[in-house]
């Protein structure tokens, strides 16, 4: 048994960075881990594509597989780029057919469940990254989004939102119904826009409008946050955490893509590999008590292991080519 917990020990530490190894032997035991979610878990792009996944664009390297790793746990990861909350009970269409309800994954010994949705419903996401780009041109100092989403006053995006975060919470009623001894932990979305500054040549959008994307993820993850204090389960807070490593923020650092498709680190705003490191280890250390911060060594390790996976993707044309083609007809968070 403390073999088994050193390898643990071992494996966290190369997969999430500079974890105690304290840290790592005091990790819960889980044996069967399911994680649910929509493309920020999935995480299309983040190299080596996962092929089996089909429509679903799955990455080999997506926060649940690190996760599982590091826990050395049996994972069953059926999270689905552009799913919503109504694809945990329903079917969802992709490029490549029809991926089954993901709740189908769920079973009575289920012991460990990850949840990271609700960016999708009511076409949140895709309504902001469709329409705001497009508007910088004609108010480039101004918040020309804010203006179009507001209607007699009313903040049209925030009250999805709020409709957004009953969804959740009836989402975790359902996985407490069907596996009952889980620990169902609910993910953040981390920072995608900086709460300070602009960079419109990687977020292309008006200068005002830095202050409104920021505010609309803080109340999405607040909606989050919420479902999973009435509903028992726990939060993972990824959002405060990434300060410092925004799309905006430099090479290395940046844990978000950018407005351009990079085939070998990620698909446009979302997660690039140190971002799925970063929600995989603040998730871990949510589990065992640490601090849910994230150091200089962490990052560097994971800037590391990023320009690796990179040089494999590109050494691996076919299989990059191939998941672009489950990708190409539409933007999936």
């Amino acid at each position: 048994m403390k073999l088994r917990r050193l390898l643990a020990a071992c494996t966290a530490l190369v997969l999430l960075g500079s974890i105690p190894v304290a840290n790592a032997s005091a990790a819960p035991r889980f044996f069967h881990y399911v994680a649910l979610g929509d493309s920020y878990t999935s995480a299309p792009f983040v190299p080596l594509p996962d092929l089996l996944s089909l429509g679903c664009v799955r990455s080999y390297n997506n926060y649940p597989k690190l996760l599982a790793a590091a826990l050395h746990v049996r994972l069953t990861d059926v999270s689905c780029g552009g799913a919503d909350t109504t694809n945990m009970t329903q079917p969802q269409s992709t490029v490549l057919g029809t991926a089954a309800p993901q709740f189908n994954a769920l079973t009575p010994d289920t012991d460990l469940v990850t949840l990271g949705i609700g960016g999708n419903d009511f076409g949140v996401f895709g309504s902001i990254i469709d329409t705001c780009p497009g508007l910088r041109a004609s108010d480039p100092t101004g918040a020309p989004c804010k203006a179009h989403f507001t209607v007699d006053g009313v903040d049209t995006l925030r009250a999805k939102i709020a409709q957004t975060q009953t969804r959740i919470a009836v989402v975790v009623q359902g996985i407490k119904a069907r596996s009952p001894k889980a620990k169902i932990l609910l993910i953040g979305y981390p920072k995608i826009a900086p709460e300070h500054g602009t960079c419109p040549s990687v977020l292309p959008f008006a200068d005002g409008d830095y202050t409104y994307l920021y505010s609309i993820e803080q109340a999405l993850n607040a909606a989050v946050s919420n479902a999973a204090a009435a509903g028992g389960a726990t939060y993972v807070d990824t959002f405060g955490p990434s300060t410092g490593h925004d799309a905006c923020a430099p090479d290395g650092q940046a844990w978000i893509q950018g407005k351009d498709i990079n085939l070998l680190r990620a698909f446009n705003y979302h997660p690039r590999y140190e971002g799925e490191a970063g929600m995989a280890a603040l998730t871990y250390k949510t589990l065992t008590g640490a601090p849910a911060t994230v150091t200089a060594a962490e990052q560097s390790a994971w800037a590391a292991r990023a320009r690796t996976l990179a040089k494999q993707a590109a050494a691996s044309p076919q299989a990059v080519q191939a998941s672009l083609n489950r990708v190409r007809t539409s933007a999936q968070r």
